[in-house]
């Protein structure tokens, strides 16, 4: 993710004459017309006067350094960011000659959202009128159709939704305007899958397709079940006459409660297994299973009648 004040090789904290000055140094180092047909160069000055349009702007700055680079990115479309950004009076001082060089760089005008009118380049070559790869020229070819930014959005649902599939409703920025978005969750979804929903990102570039919009999936723990894969884990506890003798006792699951068949003589982290009480697959037919495990409850305090028992089984023990 860019970080801005990287790019213009300035602090968090410096004032807007400090980044001004960064600018006009990058951006003459930097421009098309002092590196004919490097790229590296080109998308460098592109990144440079995308970062000076950010952090020039003090409410840009402010929603910049208040929510991080990607914070920033999901709230503002590239549109959003050079939208009311106008180079023309800074480029005057560098010496260029220019009624209206961009009204803004992103919105109005021809295809692609630029609009400029007789530019002309200190370094030689004639924006408007002329041939070559001024910085005109440059950011008309930037703005050839392209697919716009892909966002990314976080959703936290309970182990039962990721159990059973869900749908719903949740908020996004897509340009400049809030709009909710219809999720379907399938069942057997997992922490960190993504879901996506093609051409609800950010707008396109230039008449380009819309980006993808990706859903990234976190699920709740669960005070009763642990997950493993499609398997989930009960614990249950019994006292020691019911591990001796045998019981039947009721767990809960995704389908209600379940009568389980505790036979005599069970043991401490014995897992007795339900087949298909488990989450479904994601991708596959069937269900994983639910695993009972048993754990017996010794008592910490006895009455005098228990502890003879106890005492008498422990003689026959021997």
């Amino acid at each position: 993710m860019k970080d801005y004040y990287k790019t213009l090789g300035v602090s968090k904290n410096a004032t807007l004459d400090e980044i001004k000055k960064a600018y006009r140094r990058l951006a003459l180092q930097y421009h098309p017309d002092r590196n004919k047909g490097n790229k590296e160069a080109e998308e460098k000055f592109k990144t440079i006067n995308e970062a000076y349009a950010v952090l020039s702007d003090p409410e840009k700055r402010r929603q910049y350094d208040t929510f991080g680079a990607e914070g920033f990115h999901q709230r503002f479309s590239q549109e959003d960011i050079f939208r009311g950004f106008d180079i023309g009076d800074i480029f005057k001082e560098f010496g260029f000659s220019t009624s209206d060089i961009f009204s803004t760089l992103f919105g109005g005008g021809k295809r692609g959202g630029f609009r400029y009118t007789n530019f002309s380049s200190p370094f030689g070559q004639r924006g408007a009128g002329g041939g070559g790869a001024d910085f005109a020229d440059f950011y008309t070819r930037g703005a050839a159709a392209a697919k716009g930014r892909d966002v990314v959005h976080d959703l936290t649902i309970s182990l039962e939704d990721a159990a059973r599939g869900t749908e719903r409703l949740i908020s996004i920025r897509r340009d400049n305007r809030v709009e909710q978005i219809s999720v379907k969750v399938p069942p057997g979804i997992d922490t960190g899958k993504k879901l996506r929903l093609a051409g609800k990102g950010e707008a396109g570039i230039g008449g380009g397709p819309p980006g993808d919009l990706y859903v990234r999936i976190h699920i709740q723990d669960h005070p009763l079940f642990r997950r493993d894969g499609n398997d989930i884990y009960i614990d249950r506890e019994i006292s020691f006459s019911q591990a001796a003798l045998g019981t039947t006792i009721e767990v809960p699951t995704f389908n209600g409660f379940k009568k389980v068949k505790i036979p005599p003589g069970t043991s401490g982290n014995t897992k007795l297994r339900l087949k298909g009480e488990g989450i479904p697959n994601l991708k596959e037919r069937g269900k994983g299973d639910a695993y009972v495990r048993i754990h017996i409850k010794v008592p910490k305090k006895l009455t005098a009648e228990q502890r003879a028992l106890i005492e008498s089984l422990a003689k026959q023990d021997m």
